[in-house]
């Protein structure tokens, strides 16, 4: 008895056989991140709403609501609230909230992609699909960089465009409300014209005229007037309509290198240099964040370290001059990103100071030079990033 085939039955071929041109373009084994991984990984942090909703409303959403009640309020009651922007509510924001939020908040979402796979069980399968887990690394700081890149980047640009459109009409000078961007000549014009508030309110190195009211406050001449000067000073005698516009000239002259650095809203070139500075420091937010968070391989501790870090350590050790201790404080990143601030803005660890002369800032710092705080960057940037890719490269799947 003989077997037959079935009739139409498929003939076996046989398997294929992988080519070296197929190794070669296997990329599961480079250490370069490719497109698909790098949008991968951006869709995971996208699709943690809680993180998400916390960065948009401390990036965008704090500048936004302290500016549009500002509008509201001047809206409303202008001759009691001044106006929403200008370049002293310009400085503020960016030295008192960006800067210090931005930071945080970078950090926060570099310590959740640092440790987002293993918190989620996702580490095992990444890694039996045979990628390079320094490319699993890597592709996390473009992902990351694009979220909080562009979410300071808008709300920068908010604060920006307020500051300069609801920007005042006149500038603050001392007390005395002067036009903005006057040369000497018309400043010196202006002062003539206005004998009252020059003696009253500009600073100056001698005694108010006794016929110059200023309204009760305090001070030692008659009627309540206001005798500016060394204590002690004799109160002149009454001065003519022509003696009280000369002495007003020369103190506005005397003035003018102190109100021309004073302006209305920030330049166009301050702008860019702060809105490149504020995306530096959220850029070494996240970066340390990021290899913090894997080196460790949870969230809740890194993101308390580098609240301590920007909050307590950095304002402490940039400022306090320990002489056996220098070398350490200059190693610091925050102090180095401090260094870099543009000239123009207030101090960015508190206590006043900075406006648009930045001298007044960078004296509370410990002293750096510029090419040291470059190093120190850079040197924080390249190394949390080994850590961050050590440790993820180590680590048991």
């Amino acid at each position: 008895m003989t077997a037959s085939s079935a009739v139409g039955a498929p003939v076996p071929t046989p398997a294929p056989s992988v080519t070296a041109a197929d190794l070669s373009r296997d990329r599961r084994g480079s250490w370069i991140p490719t497109g698909g991984m790098i949008a991968t990984r951006l869709m995971e942090l996208r699709k943690r709403r809680g993180l998400m909703i916390s960065l948009i409303l401390v990036t965008i959403g704090i500048p936004t609501v302290f500016l549009l009640i500002r509008l509201l309020v001047h809206a409303i009651a202008p001759k009691s609230y001044g106006p929403a922007g200008g370049y002293d509510i310009f400085t503020a924001l960016v030295a008192g909230v960006l800067y210090v939020f931005g930071f945080i908040m970078a950090a926060t979402l570099g310590c959740t992609a640092g440790s987002i796979d293993l918190t989620e069980g996702m580490f095992r399968h990444l890694v039996v699909t045979g990628r390079s887990r320094l490319a699993l690394y890597l592709a996390r700081i473009p992902a990351g960089l694009a979220i909080i890149v562009s979410l300071v980047a808008v709300g920068f640009t908010i604060v920006c465009a307020v500051c300069v459109f609801a920007a005042p009409t006149t500038i603050n000078y001392d007390g005395a409300s002067v036009p903005a961007g006057l040369s000497r000549s018309a400043f010196e014009n202006w002062a003539g014209t206005h004998t009252t508030e020059v003696f009253c309110d500009l600073p100056y190195a001698a005694p108010t005229p006794a016929n110059v009211q200023c309204g009760n406050g305090p001070g030692s001449g008659p009627s309540g007037v206001i005798v500016k000067g060394p204590p002690g000073s004799a109160v002149p005698a009454q001065l003519t309509p022509a003696m009280l516009k000369t002495e007003a000239i020369q103190i506005a002259g005397q003035d003018y290198s102190a109100y021309k650095r004073i302006f209305l809203y920030p330049s166009d070139s301050l702008m860019i240099r702060t809105g490149l500075w504020i995306e530096l420091e959220a850029t070494v937010g996240f970066m340390v964040g990021l290899g913090l968070g894997s080196l460790l391989g949870q969230r809740t501790v890194a993101v308390i370290l580098m609240i301590v870090l920007e909050i307590i350590l950095t304002p402490i050790l940039s400022r306090a001059h320990i002489p056996h201790l220098i070398n350490l404080q200059r190693s610091v990143v925050g102090l180095g990103v401090a260094h870099l601030e543009p000239s123009g803005l207030g101090f960015v660890f508190g206590g006043g100071g900075g406006g648009p002369d930045q001298g007044a800032a960078t004296a509370r710092l410990v002293p750096e030079s510029t090419t040291v705080a470059v190093c120190v960057i850079v040197a924080w940037l390249v190394g949390w990033t080994i850590l961050g890719a050590w440790r993820m490269m180590r680590r048991d799947a």
